[in-house]
């Protein structure tokens, strides 16, 4: 009897020290040991995977990989009993897709420890319009509400707000109910940003102050940064007394500049956003909200379907600051 193949993006260090990707036919007996094979439905595409695919050794340190932090699909075996062949599942962060062979293959096998099992109210195609993405979006906002950031408090500020993270994070804050001031992208992105539930759209100028002031006029009840540097810095300085900032992302600037006058004057609060290793009962918790009061009307509206054909032109365009929304990769048949 023939082997079973499938279908894989594979990234491979050529001789001249650059990155090629391609889609290959592979083993499945060649995926590395685990619990749980999974039948990938569909898969998304974030900021990791697009710097996994172009050789970051940050992210992937040893090639031929095959990249996709994400996966949605069904249970074909598991030596685990609390999953079984059928059952429908996602796998996000851990170690997937960044030195494990991710979503962008057909199959994957994974300790059932990073395994979750798929909410009622969700399909698999729209657990992956979330991915990992809609999972740290939704992860922000919890924390936020959490804290005690209520609605009637004032405006939350959400940065990178044209990107995966960011779209996300304004419609589940508009959903619950609060007012949000968008940060706008290189592209102007002013009617998408509207359309999702912003009452206010600001430039990437009009967010970031360069000047060396202590502290701002402060602004915001709370924040959403999927960006860093100095337009977290800036945030922080413009946050109301006993604000609070979730910060989850890099694309900006792994820096930051600041000094400690918005804590030890204003009482604010920076917490971190860490959805890699998140503990699976606050993972589970997170998935339950964006199926149930959390779940967005607009899903189709902040997509692109591609395949595995199409998603390197999807990368070039997030790498490239062009990207809107949120990207899924269909990988069944």
């Amino acid at each position: 009897m023939a082997e079973k193949t499938f279908r894989a993006m594979v990234v491979r260090e050529e001789a001249d020290s650059r990155f090629s990707r391609k889609i290959e036919e592979r083993l499945v007996s060649s995926l590395p040991p685990g619990d749980v094979l999974v039948r990938v439905h569909y898969s998304s595409l974030n900021y990791k995977d697009a710097l996994s695919a172009t050789g970051n050794r940050g992210v992937t340190k040893s090639y031929p990989h095959t990249p996709g932090i994400d996966a949605a699909g069904v249970v074909e075996e598991s030596s685990d009993p609390g999953f079984r062949p059928g059952d429908p599942v996602i796998v996000t962060s851990y170690d997937l897709g960044m030195n494990t062979p991710g979503g962008y293959g057909q199959y994957i096998r994974v300790p059932a420890g990073w395994v979750v099992r798929l909410p009622a109210n969700l399909t698999l195609r729209e657990s992956m319009i979330y991915g990992t993405a809609g999972f740290t979006a939704a992860l922000s906002v919890l924390r936020l509400v959490e804290y005690g950031i209520k609605p009637d408090q004032g405006i939350v500020l959400v940065s990178g707000a044209t990107g995966g993270v960011g779209s996300i994070a304004v419609s589940i804050l508009a959903k619950a109910g609060y007012r949000i001031t968008a940060v706008n992208g290189v592209v102007d992105e002013r009617p998408y940003l509207l359309s999702l539930g912003a009452g206010e759209v600001i430039s990437i100028e009009e967010a970031t102050d360069t000047s060396d002031r202590t502290l701002l006029k402060a602004r915001w009840a709370g924040a959403v940064d999927t960006v860093g540097g100095i337009m977290l810095s800036t945030t922080l300085r413009s946050l109301q007394q006993g604000g609070a900032a979730t910060c989850c992302g890099n694309v900006g600037s792994h820096d930051l500049p600041l000094n400690v006058y918005p804590f030890i004057i204003r009482g604010v609060t920076l917490i971190g956003i860490d959805s890699q290793n998140c503990p699976m009962p606050l993972r589970q918790r997170t998935w339950d909200r964006l199926a149930g009061e959390w779940k967005l009307d607009h899903l189709e509206r902040i997509i692109t379907e591609t395949t595995l054909e199409g998603l390197g032109a999807r990368m070039d365009l997030m790498l490239g600051k062009k990207h809107r929304g949120r990207t899924i990769v269909r990988l069944s048949d």
